[in-house]
């Protein structure tokens, strides 16, 4: 007769058991603003849009009574908004780098995926624009 040879392994419920990947949408934030290199595009503000996926990571499940348990996509846009009122940018790119700068001091977002289009510039196109991801190291 073969013996059991399984073992009991009791759980530690103070140690989490998963990781999650969350993201946050954001699409068509549409926002006029200071933004152009050249000088007929510094005379007024711009129709700009923006779509951004913030990827983010979380030990724990969210908590349906604590804002602060979820990265909040409302604050998201808010610092977009302060960010962009009352400076003018010359590039896409410098403003992308900005955005980047405020968003990943929230220490749990690890990429974003962010897009930027001047909806009025060009004539015959719908809108031109950029799209940049950037990834924390954690090396």
């Amino acid at each position: 007769m073969k013996k059991n040879n399984l073992k009991i392994v009791k759980l530690d419920k103070s140690k989490n058991l998963f990781n999650y990947e969350k993201k946050v949408l954001i699409k068509e934030l549409i926002m006029n603003i200071k933004l152009g290199y050249y000088e007929f595009e510094k005379d007024k503000p711009q129709k700009v849009k923006f779509s951004l996926e913030v990827n983010y990571r979380d030990k724990k499940p969210t908590n349906d009574k604590d804002l602060k348990s979820i990265v909040n996509y409302d604050k998201l846009v808010k610092l977009i908004k302060k960010l962009v009122k009352n400076k003018h940018y010359n590039f896409l790119e410098t403003l992308a780098e900005d955005i980047f700068d405020i968003l990943f001091k929230d220490r749990r977002i690890d990429k974003i995926v962010l897009k930027i289009e001047k909806l009025e510039i060009l004539k015959d196109c719908s809108s031109v624009g950029i799209q940049i991801s950037k990834k924390r190291d954690y090396a």
